[in-house]
């Protein structure tokens, strides 16, 4: 089964606002969907966390390292790639949409083979993983009439991030954190992001240590992205002291960028991101790094339902993963899945039993937010 093209399917008009609040608006396009078809008929999905133009220079490097390639064998073709771009951009643009393929090319072997990627990345611990709503920070006020409607929904776990938080003073930051746990309760698990990734981030490690011992008096499971991204040293002492857990890793990519934040002790989780970090492949190993240096891997998941659909079988596929990431309120994951997703009774996701990623796209979800008419998105894809 021969690989005989890639397609790039830019998302747009309901861009979900998140990271950049400040900046980023429903036409601007950060997630892009990947389609990649082979000789046989069979395609597969993946997802990229960049612009569809980046995706698309990206794809030019790329094509003629991939057509022609076999499908089924999604690690060692990833890895050709990586190996080929070194000089290019590792961990850029191009990193990030070798992962798109990679997501794609293990769909494609799951398809091939009749089995879900999960069993495939060497068995299933579980059918089932509870998705943690991802949401942003509003003012304390506005706490409660953010997260209410989401718990309705059947959510027991929720990641609240970004916003004013460290952005203003201490007491907001405390009025958001009890305003949260008395929205959901005390049965529910609470987790914070402080989004230290943003550009020009104020706040250092005292802050973020007296941060994380507030966290711990309303029973935070996480302290996500408390420092700058490469404040290793930093990260290092905080998790050392904080008496909560804390979760960071989400702008690297691949492997050896995480090597030595795994090694160092610098994260109580680690959440590479499978649209960025080098897809499906890299993820694992990363997974399998993260477990020989106990530190427990739950994948970040603010992207798309092909992302999502990665997250599950990679969840399925590690003992410790107890959560995946869900943006709540986002077409780009409710509406590009055909049928879309639905808790059961506990809260809980299940995970696809189908062959590949049991991804399924709605097509005419996809023509309306990439811009494309469906007859040809059809024949891009047939």
């Amino acid at each position: 089964m021969k690989i005989q093209n890639i397609h790039a399917f830019g998302l747009r008009g309901s861009t979900p606002e998140g990271g950049w609040s400040n900046e980023l608006q429903p036409e601007d396009c950060v997630h892009t969907l990947i389609a990649v078809t082979t000789d046989e008929g069979v395609t597969g999905w993946g997802s990229v966390f960049t612009s569809e133009d980046l995706v698309k220079a990206s794809l030019n490097v790329l094509r003629p390292l991939v057509i022609g390639e076999e499908a089924r064998e999604p690690e060692r073709v990833s890895e050709k790639l990586h190996q080929n771009t070194f000089w290019l951009g590792r961990g850029g643009s191009i990193t990030h949409t070798i992962s798109g393929i990679d997501i794609a090319l293990w769909d494609i072997l799951g398809k091939a083979t009749g089995q879900p990627v999960g069993r495939l990345l060497g068995g299933r611990y579980r059918e089932r993983v509870k998705p943690y709503a991802s949401l942003l920070m509003r003012e304390p006020e506005r706490m409660a009439d953010e997260l209410l409607p989401v718990k309705a929904q059947g959510f027991r776990a929720f990641k609240i991030g970004w916003g004013p938080f460290g952005r203003r003073d201490v007491t907001t930051d405390e009025a958001i954190v009890r305003a949260a746990r008395e929205a959901i309760g005390e049965d529910s698990m609470l987790m914070v992001d402080a989004g230290a990734s943003d550009a020009f981030w104020p706040q250092g490690y005292k802050w973020a240590l007296r941060t994380a011992d507030m966290l711990q008096e309303y029973d935070v499971f996480w302290f996500e992205e408390a420092l700058p991204p490469d404040a290793l040293e930093d990260y290092v002492n905080l998790r050392r002291s904080a008496g909560v857990n804390i979760a960071g890793g989400e702008v690297l990519t691949r492997r050896q960028a995480f090597q030595p934040w795994l090694e160092a002790g610098a994260f109580d989780i680690v959440q590479p991101d499978v649209t960025k970090c080098g897809g499906i492949s890299e993820e694992r190993r990363i997974a399998q790094m993260a477990r020989d240096n106990g530190v427990r891997f739950i994948p970040h998941g603010w992207n798309t339902a092909a992302g999502l659909a990665a997250d599950l079988h990679l969840a399925s596929a590690f003992p410790d993963t107890i959560l995946v990431e869900y943006l709540t309120g986002s077409p780009f994951i409710d509406e590009i899945q055909d049928g879309g997703w639905k808790l059961d009774a506990d809260g809980m996701l299940p995970i696809p039993t189908e062959p590949g990623l049991g991804f399924h796209i709605n097509l005419d979800a996809l023509s309306r937010y990439a811009r494309t008419p469906l007859d040809t998105l059809r024949k891009m894809i047939a």
